[in-house]
């Protein structure tokens, strides 16, 4: 498997002068997925955590339900200029066969299309509807969990060219988190896990991602039915649109003891009880 880090030669100007020296630079590698053979779709991604990428790629665009749906993921021949195997084609064999959609998929339906569109797009595809209720997850909790996200981004130390993703328990508790240069690929990664180790529907668990809340990571929490999100950065205006006609919970701007709500904030329990100011 390809390394995650790369060295590459760099001028680094500071106020005492310059230097020459290498710097440490995250992968970024295509990989091709294929449905028995046939080409589905090209990401770029940074090599790690393959097979649940391309799991958490195919429930998110409705082709799988389960891991049961998927019979094998191998590596296929895919050589660099030397000969070597670039472990960048994967091939995955369904266990019901299926042309390879010809179509959008669910993740860019918003492009071209109107907001209600993508709305009526994933809520027409989503197997698993979020609960009404639960999980109800303690806000200083939440609050702590980008900087529990932060402490396992081991590659972004190294580089600083990394988004990540993880999935936690409501309590806290941190059960996977990934690191890739595409967010969504981080996601698909952390799903993919989930979906490996049984947990989808994730009606239990909070996704964590480190940058900001687009409409497609939105429409992947859905369709994992995973009913709690928060954001490090902001989200855009179809990704709270999404969450509030799904009945997620979205927090955004997650830094240190505040957060903002859009959207499904009966999930979340605080320990006071302030009353809410409301501004223009």
């Amino acid at each position: 498997m390809s390394r995650v880090t790369a060295r590459r030669k760099m001028l680094r100007i500071t106020p005492a002068g310059q230097i020459h020296r290498p710097d440490s630079l995250a992968v970024e590698e295509p990989l091709e997925l294929r449905l028995g053979g046939q080409s589905l779709t090209v990401t770029m991604r940074t090599p790690g955590s393959d097979i649940d990428l391309a799991h958490g790629f195919l429930l998110g665009e409705n082709i799988i339900g389960s891991r049961e749906d998927i019979v094998s993921a191998r590596y296929c021949a895919g050589t660099d200029e030397n000969g070597q195997n670039t472990y960048n084609v994967l091939d995955i064999e369904l266990r019901t066969p299926t042309m390879v959609p010809a179509r959008n998929f669910l993740t860019t339906s918003a492009c071209g299309l109107c907001g209600k569109t993508a709305l009526d797009e994933v809520r027409t595809h989503t197997r698993f509807p979020l609960p009404a209720r639960g999980p109800i997850v303690d806000a200083d909790v939440l609050a702590t969990l980008p900087g529990e996200l932060r402490a396992r981004q081991t590659v972004f130390d190294a580089t600083g060219g990394l988004h990540a993703a993880g999935l936690f328990t409501a309590d806290g508790t941190a059960l996977a988190v990934r690191e890739d240069v595409g967010r969504h690929n981080a996601v698909d990664k952390v799903i993919g896990w989930a979906l490996r180790e049984d947990r989808i529907p994730a009606h239990d668990l909070v996704l964590i991602v480190s940058g900001r809340a687009s409409f497609e990571l939105v429409q992947k929490a859905v369709m994992a039915g995973i009913p709690v999100l928060g954001a490090v950065s902001a989200p855009s205006s179809l990704a709270v649109d999404l969450a509030a006609d799904a009945g997620l919970t979205l927090a955004g701007f997650l830094r240190g003891d505040t957060m903002n709500i859009y959207t499904a904030a009966h999930r979340l329990k605080q320990a006071s009880h302030t009353p809410a100011t409301t501004t223009s």
